[in-house]
C-alpha cells in the first residue's frame, strides 16, 4: 500500500474517532463537576485530546492529496510516517 493511502485511511479514521470521542465526553460535559469542573487540567487535556484526533486527522488527509515529487521519496515517506505517527502519539498522550 503505497504510505499516501495509509495516510488518507489514517486521517479519515482519525476524524471519525475524534467525532465519537467528542459525542460520547459530550454527553457529559454539561455536568459541572465532570473530570473536576470546567477549569480543571484533566477535562482540558481530554478535550485538546479530541481536538488533536480531528486536526491531525485533517492534517493526514491534505498530506495524502498534497503533490508528490519524485526525487523526494525517502523524504515524503519520512513526512508519511510522522504524520501518522503525530496523529496517534498526541491524542494518545493527552487521553
Amino acid at each position: 500500500m503505497p504510505t499516501h493511502l495509509l495516510n488518507w485511511f489514517a486521517g479519515w479514521v482519525l476524524i471519525l474517532l475524534g467525532f465519537l470521542s467528542g459525542s460520547l465526553i459530550g454527553l457529559y460535559f454539561h455536568e459541572e463537576n465532570f473530570l473536576g469542573g470546567y477549569t480543571s487540567f484533566r477535562r482540558r487535556i481530554i478535550r485538546l485530546g479530541h481536538i488533536a484526533l480531528v486536526a491531525l486527522g485533517m492534517m493526514n488527509v491534505l498530506y495524502s492529496i498534497s503533490p508528490w515529487p519524485t526525487a523526494a521519496q525517502w523524504q515524503s515517506r519520512a513526512a508519511s510516517v510522522a504524520f501518522l505517527g503525530g496523529g496517534v502519539a498526541m491524542p494518545a498522550v493527552c487521553f
